[in-house]
């Protein structure tokens, strides 16, 4: 389809072929042209013959058209029932330029729409709405009926009536973009529920006093914080107090349509009073907040949060249908929930077996700041329909209040919509003026409409303002003094709508006063209440977490995660056999050999091997599991082959999904290159399902890098602020090869200056069998701490990374540190012990039995974190009179040198070591994590080994 400027110039009649040549091609293939024309082409004749003759002439004779054919009682009383075949042409081109203004409305109606409630922005006329760009250009052709064949509803209709209709339907109060989207059903079904501006006429009475309800209870609520809260920040939603009914009306939508659970995620401006109006948090407890008390009981440990970060749950029953909505806690990180959000949806889908994703929804609400300048919520968005991060779509809603902080939109994004960015996806975009509340109300239910019909994310911008500064105690006037002013000139939205309510006679005003004076007694009551109020139990292990528990003080506890030798050998038969008509890489075949080798002797599991094991045994025991990452079915470094692709058709066939019947599934999905949005995704999951074995993999572990927000701000502190409990696992490839600054380090040092009060589990695991039983600990204990693991590359296929089946089975267990394991000389007589984690080890093994050391013991610490001191100590006794030594790859000012120097020395002045302290072997400080110069690695790696081991 030609875009609008080169159709008009088509019109004109220079290029009046180009319309023959289209309808030839609606001939051939009807869907293959516009739906407008397509309807057009419909009601005319259909012989394969031209329809019209261009302005010089033509040829190629005109055929019959509809106009000659219309009955004297169907045609307007001034024209003709069998007009001349010039005012054939003329006619038909009437309608083909009528049907291109329509449509120009519809793509460019929204550039004249009336959003701004302070009318500060006044949208200026746009040529594509002019009629004179179609040839109208006298005033008579606005008065000449114009065949449409029902487009807008009109058999026949003047220029005049179909401009009115155009004005109220795209440019009212709310403009809307969806001409973008390509699938013709969907833009049809915006088209017929905007064309007319039904909201104009939607609301009763009754729904005007509800509406007017909702609103009063958003601007009462902020009213009374700030005069009984004066100089608290809360961060509130005067200006934007629609949102509160936007959000009724998407929750009443979508639970009409079968969703039953609503996940809310958003930034702080509004939460407080979405807490209470909207999730149902009682006003006292919020109160009781507001005068310093804790949002959780005195015997809970944790460090809490500011209320405008927090959340709550609650289950409510809307017209006979009961809806669970939660509102997810996150911190000031703008847009760090959406992925999180939406991963706890797909969470709840998975577990209700709903693979339709109707029935479960998430609403975002943004800034529109945020919205524009945040790459997350591009990374939302590009999941939205990825087979393994699909959720049925989520509802956006942008409350937008035509500024940042201080930031005006010039400086804040480069389009010409602070959405613009999910067009991307092509979803539509509903436009709205925050001070109609109705349009509003409209705007919502349609979104939640769309979603439940199609199964994709919605956007409404819902243009408002910010009546004070970012808080309630900033200055907004300083860098806003016009919108500032227009701001304080202006009723509420909610004084608007009761004063056009009580005019229509809606409401009266007396009626109104009621409504408000009610909700204020609410409050004050509340207020009174909260003096008193205490916190009588925690949410957390409720619901779907019932049964477990905090974390026992058992750091080195000896949990049962070892699986039966006969289940073991069902799951390694499953992952080293294909199907027989399965066409597998001849490549695959010789490691599912190895593989079925190993099993079969006991003798070699490798890395890969002992983590499919793993998930394997968890299958079969019942618990699902969920992989993803970039390339995780193959695995980065070839190594996991955990889906496999038949080589003549493509076909995947995954070993762990056919172990046998009724064994819980397992779930691995390739993500799209992203680091944050993936692992907030997988986060989110973790968190909303206990019983699900959660793993997210980065491509190298450094690249983890991209996700910091997620890890600082969730993973890390999320148990500690908002009493939520996580499982996730981290598997982050690790050790200096060679590969360069970029593949080396997985940055083990950031997640050790994040550990404290027992909030996860850190490791740097050196055999497939302590692998195995790290991951079937996250779900065999009954607590959930997030697992971060250095993860091996070289090591995958190293001869002597392996373990024993035996290792895995009856007897055996997760060892937090590993004792030496060849023959030495007695303890007494080692002079010096090397503490070690990961690939190093190997390199030191290798290196002590080429020289035939036997005085230098290695010492493996498999966990970080919680720091095993018991079994250090127990392993390290022996040698009292032995130096010791911490040998590591990273540069001294990384790794776990700087979080271990301490607390090995009172490991060992506890028992009684001749070494007070550690010695540090390992690369000196460097700016870099690793050379990029091969070279240079080797000598620096040869230079360490031989540090280590020399006495």
């Amino acid at each position: 389809m030609a875009g609008v400027d080169v159709i008009a110039t088509a019109m004109n009649g220079a290029n009046a072929q180009f319309i023959a040549q289209l309808y030839a091609k609606w001939l051939e293939a009807p869907h293959s042209v516009d739906p407008d024309f397509a309807a057009l082409f419909a009601a005319l004749d259909d012989e394969e013959r031209a329809i019209l003759t261009d302005a010089s002439g033509a040829t190629w004779a005109p055929r019959p058209s509809v106009f000659e054919t219309v009955s004297a009682e169907a045609a307007p009383k001034d024209v003709k029932a069998a007009p001349t075949t010039a005012e054939t042409r003329a006619a038909t081109l009437d309608s083909i330029r009528a049907l291109m203004f329509i449509r120009a409305y519809r793509v460019r109606g929204h550039l004249e729409a009336q959003l701004d409630p302070l009318n500060l922005k006044q949208p200026g006329k746009h040529p594509e709405l002019d009629p004179a760009t179609y040839g109208f250009t006298e005033p008579a052709d606005l008065d000449r009926p114009i065949f449409l064949d029902g487009v807008l509803g009109f058999e026949t209709a003047t220029l005049r009536d179909v401009i009115k209709v155009l004005r109220k339907s795209y440019c009212g109060e709310i403009g809307v973009e969806f001409m973008h989207i390509q699938d013709p059903a969907q833009k049809s079904w915006i088209q017929r529920r905007i064309e007319g501006a039904p909201w104009l006429e939607a609301f009763s009475p009754k729904a005007k006093a509800k509406l007017l309800r909702e609103l009063t209870e958003a601007d009462s609520f902020e009213n009374f914080c700030q005069r009984r809260f004066v100089g608290t920040k809360r961060f509130g939603l005067e200006g934007g107090e629609s949102t509160i009914p936007a959000l009724h009306a998407i929750i009443e939508a979508a639970a009409g349509n079968g969703v039953r659970e609503i996940a809310i995620g958003m930034p702080h401006r509004g939460r407080l009073n979405t807490l209470v109006n909207v999730v149902k948090k009682p006003l006292v407890a919020l109160f009781s907040e507001f005068g310093g008390a804790s949002a959780k009981p005195e015997d809970v440990q944790g460090s809490g949060d500011v209320k405008y970060h927090l959340g709550t749950s609650t289950d409510v029953v809307i017209n006979g249908n009961k809806v669970h909505l939660s509102l997810q806690p996150n911190p000031s990180h703008l847009e760090a929930v959406d992925p999180v959000v939406v991963g706890k949806i797909r969470a709840r889908l998975d577990m209700m077996g709903d693979r339709t994703r109707r029935s479960a929804m998430a609403i975002q609400l943004h800034g529109d700041a945020a919205f524009a300048g945040q790459g997350l919520v591009y990374e939302t968005l590009a999941m939205s329909q990825l087979i393994g991060y699909r959720t049925g779509g989520s509802i956006h809603v942008v409350v937008n209040n035509q500024i940042g902080f201080t930031t005006v939109p010039a400086h804040a994004f480069s389009g010409l919509y602070c959405t613009d960015v999910a067009k991307a996806i092509q979803v539509p975009i509903l436009h709205v003026n925050g001070d109609n509340p109705e349009a509003v109300v409209f705007a919502a239910r349609l979104a939640a409409e769309f979603r439940c019909e199609f199964g994709t994310d919605v956007v409404i911008d819902l243009v408002c303002y910010r009546r004070h500064g970012h808080n309630e105690n900033d200055e907004p006037a300083f860098t806003q003094p016009v919108m500032y002013k227009a701001i304080r000139a202006l009723k509420t939205t909610r004084a608007l709508y009761a004063e056009r309510l009580a005019k229509e006679g809606s409401v009266s005003e007396a009626e109104a006063k009621q409504i408000a004076d009610d909700y204020n007694q609410e409050l004050e009551a509340a207020f009174e209440g909260a003096k008193d109020y205490k916190v009588n139990k925690a949410d957390w292990l409720e619901g779907h977490w019932t049964g477990l528990s905090a974390a026992a003080e058992q750091p080195e506890a000896v949990d049962d995660t070892a699986a039966p030798l006969a289940q073991l050998k069902e799951v390694g038969a499953a992952i080293s056999s294909a199907p027989a008509d399965f066409n597998a890489n001849p490549k695959i075949l010789r490691q599912l050999e190895a593989k079925k080798q190993a099993i079969e002797t006991g003798e070699g599991i490798d890395w890969a091997t002992g983590e499919a094991l793993a998930f394997g045994t968890l299958l079969l025991d019942g618990n699902r599991v969920r992989l993803s990452g970039e390339d995780v079915q193959r695995g980065t470094f070839s190594q996991r082959h955990a889906v496999l692709i038949d080589q003549q058709n493509q076909n995947e066939y995954t070993p762990l999904n056919n172990i046998h019947e009724g064994q819980a599934p397992i779930e691995i999905f390739n993500s799209l290159l992203s680091e944050v949005g993936v692992l907030g995704f997988e986060y989110g999951y973790a968190l909303a399902n206990p019983n699900v074995l959660v793993l997210w993999e980065a491509q190298f572990g450094d690249f983890a890098n991209g996700a910091q927000v997620i890890i600082d701000q969730f993973l890390a502190s999320g148990e500690t602020k908002w009493l939520r409990m996580c499982g996730l696992v981290m598997l982050l490839p690790h050790g200096h090869e060679g590969q360069g600054p970029e593949h080396s380090s997985a940055r083990l040092e950031r997640y050790l200056q994040l550990c404290a009060e027992n909030n996860m589990i850190v490791g740097n695991i050196s055999t497939p069998a302590n692998y195995f039983h790290a991951l079937r600990r996250q779900l065999k204990r009954n607590y959930r701490k997030p697992l971060v693991l250095m993860t091996p590359k070289s090591l995958l296929r190293h001869k002597l990374c392996v373990s024993k089946l035996a290792d895995f089975a009856e007897g055996s267990s997760f060892q937090y540190v590993i004792p030496e394991t060849d023959e030495l000389v007695p303890a007494p007589q080692v002079k010096r012990v090397v503490l070690c984690s990961g690939k190093v080890y190997y390199d030191l093994l290798e290196e002590r039995r080429k020289r035939g050391i036997q005085d230098v013991a290695l010492v493996r610490l498999e966990q970080f974190y919680p720091l095993p001191v018991q079994s250090l100590k127990k392993v390290l006794e022996p040698y009292v009179a032995a130096e010791v030594v911490w040998c590591q790859e990273e540069p001294e000012n990384m790794g776990a040198w700087s979080f271990l120097d301490r607390k090995l020395e009172q490991v060992l002045t506890t028992i009684g070591n001749v070494a007070k302290r550690p010695v540090y072997v390992g690369r000196p400080a460097a700016a870099s994590p690793a050379t990029g110069l091969a070279k240079v690695h080797a000598a620096e790696q040869a230079a360490l080994v031989d540090q280590a081991l020399s006495v």
